[in-house]
């Protein structure tokens, strides 16, 4: 497709290209919500898309939940009026409960009306007083004076055209399509604050096709806007399940993001379990019980103020303390921690996780190999996500990598992909996994587990390698998949100068943090001395 100069949207994407996914254009097909997204950037003006998200996303599901409640109202005003009334009809299909002058139909018909923005505030402030799930999710802050009410009236416009004259399966689908999109737009938008609420499509996706969560329970402790929660329900539905074979579990300690997530979820009519508190998952696990079949996470890379000084003994460290200043492998030990005896996680980590030796890192990440808890581990290229450009990586653990049920003795075996060459950019700056792409890295694991109807599996040069544990112990228990997979064209380098440079950058940082806590306590030390 010729690029010339496109306009570029808020997210800084071509908005020529669509969503960058290759479908056609109209209602219901994919470069409809692109279209949607432009107009609706017009709308917003002057207003900061951080702000303009939840004015957005805010009045999308609520359009959603009043589309399912009417819905839902007609078919029981069909069967039985009296019926219509009843709230526990609508709970028994998930339904959420709309009173009547919270339902679109009100606020579309008064979105000219300068009092728009308070008829939409009290909308909210209703439905969360009839639905307990909701309290405190909904934005309520339509009525500021700040906010341009004939802009609010323009996107009330907008969004009422979304999926209309849809069926009901049908309305839920384009507007959890719209809803998703528009969230992964914004976060290009905010950059690295976006990061910190959105984890991009491909590389969720990657994480489904890898773990292929078909029943159970699925746990992200660091959830978000709940993305992995929404790719492994609609990899259960395209895979012949059913939306209630997997149960959801989260937390997530940012309260706005945890909205984000709440609404989401609701979007796509999916019942979940997610937890908030600011304490986060590691000083308050709020579902410490809880040992799951899947995790996908996306943790903070190389968090330096997460408070380990204060869990040094914690009962997760199964494998040894994480140190003060990085995250990195409490997130992984946290993870296993709540894996069930056969489960299975995939974690997003900064690629200094996978060779750095600071601060006993090393030794844990070599305790954790010796366990046989590491299953594969895949390099990821730079560019894939909104909150770095740093590349990263893709960390596999098993508790049991023998299961049976057809699959191979995988024990003392580890899987290393390198996919760093792999994807393709969508625009200047962000990079994404084609389907293709998903594919091979996916179809190489499944082979390598021996499942049925995947293939043989054999090490490709430059792309796959199946190494023993005795290689990983020649390797001093690094686990960068360039020094396995080797290359069929240029000389092996067992870490790449960007690798290096980010372990640099980190273990300065780290020493940095070091010193800023080292000053602090010499001023508190010198502020004791009692001077004549």
């Amino acid at each position: 497709m010729a690029r010339g100069r496109p306009k570029k949207d808020i997210s800084g994407q071509d908005t020529k290209r669509g969503n960058g996914n290759g479908n056609g254009n109209g209602n219901g097909q994919l470069g409809f919500e692109a279209e949607l997204f432009k107009t609706a950037d017009k709308l917003r003006g002057n207003m900061e898309p951080s702000d303009y998200k939840h004015v957005a996303l805010g009045l999308i599901f609520l359009k959603y939940i009043s589309d399912a409640f009417e819905a839902k109202r007609t078919i029981l005003l069909a069967e039985d009026p009296d019926a219509a009334e009843d709230r526990d009809e609508y709970a028994a299909d998930n339904v959420f409960w709309v009173p009547k002058d919270a339902r679109w139909t009100h606020l579309q018909a008064n979105a000219r009306l300068p009092s728009i923005g308070k008829l939409i505030d009290d909308a909210m402030l209703a439905i969360e007083a009839d639905n307990e799930s909701l309290k405190g999710v909904l934005p309520k802050d339509y009525a500021r004076p700040a906010l341009n009410k004939v802009m609010l009236g323009e996107l009330i416009d907008l969004i009422s055209g979304i999926a209309m004259g849809e069926a009901s399966d049908r309305t839920k689908d384009v507007l959890g399509r719209v809803y998703e999109y528009f969230l992964g737009q914004f976060a290009g938008a905010e950059g690295k604050r976006g990061g910190e609420f959105y984890t991009p499509r491909s590389v969720v996706g990657l994480l489904v096709e890898m773990l292929e969560p078909y029943k159970g329970r699925v746990y992200d402790p660091c959830c978000g806007s709940g993305g992995m929660f929404v790719q492994s329900e609609k990899f259960v539905l395209e895979h012949g399940g059913r939306i209630g074979d997997i149960a959801i579990y989260g937390q997530e300690s940012n309260y706005t993001t945890w909205r984000l997530a709440k609404m989401n979820l609701a979007v796509r009519g999916i019942d979940a379990d997610i937890r908030w508190n600011n304490e986060g998952s590691f000083h308050r696990d709020e579902l410490k019980d809880l040992r799951a079949d899947f995790v996908l996470a996306n943790p903070p890379f190389n968090v330096s103020d997460w408070g380990g000084d204060r869990l040094r003994e914690d009962v997760r460290w199964k494998h040894g303390a994480p140190p003060m200043g990085n995250a990195n492998y409490a997130w992984l030990q946290h993870i296993l921690h709540h894996l069930a005896p056969n489960g299975s996680a995939g974690v997003v980590l900064a690629n200094g996780s996978m060779s750095s030796g600071q601060s006993g890192e090393g030794e844990i990440r070599r305790a954790m190999v010796e366990a046989d808890m590491v299953d594969r581990m895949v390099a990821l290229p730079g560019q894939l996500f909104y909150s770095t450009q740093i590349p990263a990586c893709l960390w596999f653990l098993s508790r049991n990598k023998n299961p049976g049920g057809g699959w191979r003795d995988r024990r003392g075996e580890v899987l290393f992909i390198d996919a760093r060459k792999r994807g393709h950019m969508v625009d200047r700056t962000r990079r994404e996994f084609s389907v293709e792409d998903i594919g091979r890295i996916a179809r190489a694991y499944h082979a390598w587990r021996g499942e049925r109807d995947a293939g043989g599996y054999s090490d490709t040069p430059g792309f796959c390698k199946a190494a023993t544990l005795d290689e990983i112990r020649g390797h001093g228990h690094v686990l960068t998949p360039g020094r396995y997979v080797g290359s069929e064209n240029e000389e092996t380098d067992d870490v790449s100068f960007v690798e290096k440079y980010a372990a640099l950058v980190q273990t300065l940082q780290n020493q940095f943090s070091d010193g800023r806590r080292l000053e602090e306590a010499v001023t508190a030390q010198l502020g004791k001395i009692d001077v004549p």
